[in-house]
């Protein structure tokens, strides 16, 4: 009787949790098929008489919001590629070579995520007018880079920890290179840590506002958050645009959570060397 009295509180607390996890989001689908003036309604329907997909229509026809995401598409592609490559090289190199300085590293990619990252916004800014990179995707390409760099690369330096070192033995004794023994190796046995950066890095730079705004001034390079922030006026704020372009930002993030959600769990190593 106990059991089934903890299971059912189990399931009752779950289900509470579940509600509590997406109430936030039908809410913004809501108000983006509401009209503005039907924004503080106090019903829980998603749709309503008075509902409609305007909101979407003015999003994709009359504003900028396809050059948004294209700026934005772009900006986040790079970041990923970048942290993909420099953070399964690196980790690779911190994983399996020893060399002076190899501790100092770690610890100095450590140390970097101590620091909260709007303290380091007026150091980049500085940094970025120096090199004359303010209002440029490169220069706000580096800071997401750099920013994202070190977790990505303490993840997937422990992920090849875990890598049996007797692969890379049998690919060289096959007349592999310890490159090709890399590539063809290891980096397909670390797939869920490459999903994980990969991830990591685009989420990074997708969705985030405030380095961007210190960084592109000119509006044909602002991204979608700063995009979205133009729907904001000192006097009225369009919510029904503002939730259209809330939704769509949240589509391709999604997807990618979906499609890639078998990565995510590893182990993949189990099972790799017998014996």
């Amino acid at each position: 009787m106990s059991k089934k009295i903890e299971t059912l509180f189990i399931f009752s607390f779950l289900v509470l949790f579940t509600l509590a996890t997406l109430y936030p989001a039908l809410n913004i689908i809501g108000i983006s098929l509401r009209t503005d003036d039907a924004f503080q309604t106090r019903s829980l329907a998603l749709w309503t008489a008075e509902s409609s997909f305007r909101s979407y229509f003015t999003l994709f026809l009359e504003t900028d919001f396809l050059t948004w995401m294209k700026n934005s598409f772009l900006v986040s592609f790079v970041v990923t590629l970048t942290g993909v490559v420099l953070a399964s090289t690196s980790g690779y190199a911190l994983s399996r070579f020893n060399f002076m300085g190899r501790r100092a590293v770690l610890s100095s990619l450590l140390m970097t995520q101590m620091f909260p990252a709007t303290m380091l916004l007026l150091p980049f800014f500085i940094l970025l007018a120096k090199l004359k990179l303010i209002n440029s995707y490169l220069g706000l390409i580096i800071i997401y880079s750099s920013t994202a760099l070190p977790f990505c690369i303490w993840q997937m330096k422990g992920y090849y920890d875990t890598i049996p070192a007797a692969l890379e033995e049998a690919a060289r004794m096959d007349g592999c290179s310890r490159f090709s023994a890399f590539i063809k190796v290891i980096l397909p046995v670390s797939a869920p840590a490459l999903v994980i950066t990969a991830l990591f890095s685009f989420m990074a730079s997708w969705s985030e506002y405030v380095v961007a705004a210190i960084v592109l001034q000119n509006p044909e390079l602002y991204t979608l958050p700063l995009g979205l922030k133009s729907f904001q006026a000192s006097l009225a704020t369009q919510w029904g645009l503002y939730a259209a372009g809330a939704v769509v930002v949240s589509i391709p993030v999604t997807i990618l959570f979906i499609s890639l959600s078998r990565f995510l769990v590893s182990g993949l190593t189990v099972g790799s060397v017998k014996g």
